[in-house]
């Protein structure tokens, strides 16, 4: 079985949003237990990350902004 084919540019926005999350969140802050860092990893993606972070790559939107706006168009 081959390699799987992504689309361009793919790879690149993911290791963006990992390098963003460490340097916002994971190395900012100790975590007690595993839980405790799954919790504020969960909390940071879908309250901040998701609902308010501008992206350049969404014509610097929120994703979820940008996905309503496309959904409208």
């Amino acid at each position: 079985m081959g390699a799987r084919s992504l689309p361009l540019g793919y790879n690149a926005v993911a290791e963006s949003f990992f390098h963003t999350l460490k340097t916002e969140l994971v190395h900012q802050q100790e975590f007690e237990n595993q839980e405790e860092a799954k919790d504020a990893i969960f909390e940071y993606i879908e309250v901040f990350y998701n609902q308010n972070r501008i992206h350049s790559a969404n014509n610097y939107l929120s994703p979820i902004k940008y996905e309503n706006l496309t959904k409208a168009a």
